[in-house]
């Protein structure tokens, strides 16, 4: 991948360009027991608008950077994608799912970032 392109920006943009709410970047760089560098994580309010979210950060990131993902599961029931960019794990939540299984506690140790919405 080419160095100049920064990831985990280019995810965020595709996350807001459906109205992702409640971006959290978890860098998990220097966290025991980990294979990757960051989770980022945003809910939707519907499985509609989570289908719509994980859509948009596909089809961003291959229109401005020709990067396609190394996998991706959940979109039979949407209420948990999560899309596999190697070194960054997204994961698209409905509030109520992303409340039960609660991955920034879960990663606690972690370097937390929250991105402040788009209104």
């Amino acid at each position: 991948m080419n160095q100049n392109i920064d990831l985990k920006q280019l995810i965020i943009e595709g996350i807001q360009e459906r109205k992702g709410r409640d971006i959290t970047v978890v860098d998990l760089d220097g966290v025991d027991g980990t294979t990757i560098d960051k989770f980022i994580i945003c809910q939707g309010n519907s499985t509609m608008q989570v289908t719509a979210i994980a859509d948009s950060i596909r089809e961003y990131l291959f229109e401005k950077a020709k990067i396609k993902p190394y996998n991706y599961d959940g979109y039979r029931n949407a209420q948990w994608i999560v899309i596999d960019y190697g070194d960054i794990l997204v994961h698209v939540f409905t509030p109520e799912t992303r409340q039960y299984y609660n991955l920034e506690e879960l990663w606690s140790d972690a370097k937390v970032t929250e991105i402040t919405n788009l209104d």
